[in-house]
């Protein structure tokens, strides 16, 4: 485990997802992906646009929980490390799409 954020599974971004529905749920990849088929509620918010700027716009405040995913894992790894380098404390990077098993949205 990265000390900066947590690899959780998709049964544990689940189950979060229910027990905080204010938590702020990013896809990383691009958006001709997103549109593809997305996690119910998560935001796009692609890999190459993650800086300070833009992060402090995403996300409400450095504590507020993140869960980031992208199609295979590679991605959300890099995001989940910019972020929590940017100071965000309760990142979580639950991987790709590859493995999410409840369904998308569109």
């Amino acid at each position: 485990m990265n000390d900066a954020f947590q690899t959780i599974t998709p049964q544990q971004a689940k189950a979060m997802m229910e027990a905080n529905p204010n938590c702020l749920i990013l896809d990383v990849r691009e958006i001709e992906e997103y549109i593809t088929g997305h996690v119910d509620e998560a935001l796009p918010f692609t890999l190459s646009e993650i800086d300070a700027a833009s992060a402090r716009e995403m996300i409400e405040s450095p504590d507020s929980l993140v869960l980031v995913y992208c199609r295979t894992g590679k991605r959300s790894r890099q995001a989940a490390a910019k972020l929590a380098a940017l100071g965000y404390t309760n990142v979580y990077d639950f991987g790709g799409l590859e493995s999410w098993p409840y369904g998308l949205y569109y």
